[in-house]
């Protein structure tokens, strides 16, 4: 189970960073849904490495191969499976690193765990996993799209540069505008000129990802422990470097008393709404119907290229010296995995929903 992510609308991904190729199988996608393959692609391409200075430079295409659950351009409600072929690895890059253990990587918890661990790129800790799901995420776009749910992420803070205001002040649409995803004219800039500054010492950095989703009807979630926001929390989580969640206001709603932080029922032209949205549209563990927002925070990438003290699986001190193609941030290729996570987890609670109603 833990290479499978959903409850109905299910992912089991495999493969490694260095190995013939990483994909994954998708059961319990409705039938009769318009595949798209070239928004499938797109979507894989925001992912993929060397898009700009910014990222790796990895060159990968990442060119994606549906084998079976799609036919005549539908899905036909069985399993699809897909893959997409590694064609650029560097695994000689990784050698000198088989005996010794990266800082805050996986590379002692694996091996402390499994006995082993496939030293060439970190295996299957690899952000290349990520491909499997930003497919999922992209086919999960695909059917929420019929029933009117959008969902967007940008980049609002890297290192100490952060947006001033909420998503509601942006135009979400400029996102892929800048090659840091970020829809503010101003900071995107500062934001990139800090990680090429950063990548030029040969360290990293970290920041906030912000996601929106809109369109999302009421009612999905579970009162105690299927609660959608936390259902969200753990599917975002469960990305490489991602080491905080926070949804509506979160910690910045720390500071009010209840009677400040409260949303307010009142009638809409004959409907149930609330005056503001500091919940971020989520009350109880079920959505309300307003917008979702939430963010994520990431770490600074763990592969640094400063030589850094470490041990060997001895235990003896020794000097590491990474070598290799390596991301100096992850944000800007986090985004389209942090919306293919939410997508996936609407989606699967959607499906959830319908069950529990005659």
């Amino acid at each position: 189970m833990s290479n499978t992510f959903g409850n109905i609308y299910r992912l089991t991904s495999f493969g490694e960073s260095h190995g013939p190729a990483v994909g994954g199988i998708i059961d319990g996608f409705p039938a009769g849904i318009t595949i798209d393959t070239a928004f499938v692609q797109e979507e894989l391409n925001r992912r993929r490495p060397g898009q700009s200075k910014l990222t790796t430079s990895r060159a990968e295409p990442d060119s994606i191969e549906f084998l079976s659950g799609i036919f005549e351009g539908k899905s036909t409600g069985c399993p699809i499976a897909f893959e997409v072929r590694n064609t650029n690895q560097h695994s000689q890059d990784y050698s000198n690193i088989r005996n010794l253990y990266r800082p805050s990587h996986s590379d002692f918890t694996y091996s402390m765990k499994y006995g082993l661990r496939d030293y060439r790129g970190g295996g299957r800790s690899s952000a290349r996993e990520t491909i499997a799901r930003v497919v999922a995420g992209a086919l999960a776009k695909l059917a929420l799209q019929e029933v009117g749910v959008t969902i967007k992420a940008y980049t609002s803070q890297v290192g100490y540069i952060k947006l001033e205001h909420d998503y509601t002040a942006y135009d979400l649409s400029t996102i892929e505008e800048s090659p840091v995803r970020c829809p503010d004219k101003e900071k995107a800039p500062q934001m990139e000129a800090l990680i090429e500054s950063v990548k030029a010492e040969g360290d990293t950095i970290g920041g906030v990802i912000t996601c929106v989703i809109q369109g999302c009807p009421i009612g999905l979630g579970e009162p105690v422990f299927g609660k959608l926001h936390a259902a969200l929390g753990a599917a975002m989580l469960s990305i490489n470097a991602a080491k905080g969640f926070a949804y509506g206001q979160g910690f910045d709603g720390m500071e009010l008393k209840g009677s400040e932080q409260n949303d307010l029922f009142f009638n809409r032209d004959g409907e149930i709404a609330v005056k503001t949205n500091r919940s971020g549209g989520i009350q109880g563990g079920i959505s309300n119907g307003e917008d979702i927002y939430f963010k994520v925070a990431f770490k600074p990438v763990a592969t640094v290229l400063k030589p850094q003290t470490t041990v060997n699986k001895e235990g003896e001190e020794e000097i590491l010296q990474v070598k290799g193609r390596h991301d100096p941030c992850v944000l800007p290729r986090a985004v389209p995995i942090v919306e293919a996570m939410a997508a996936m987890t609407i989606l699967d609670y959607y499906l959830l929903n319908k069950t529990t109603h005659l």
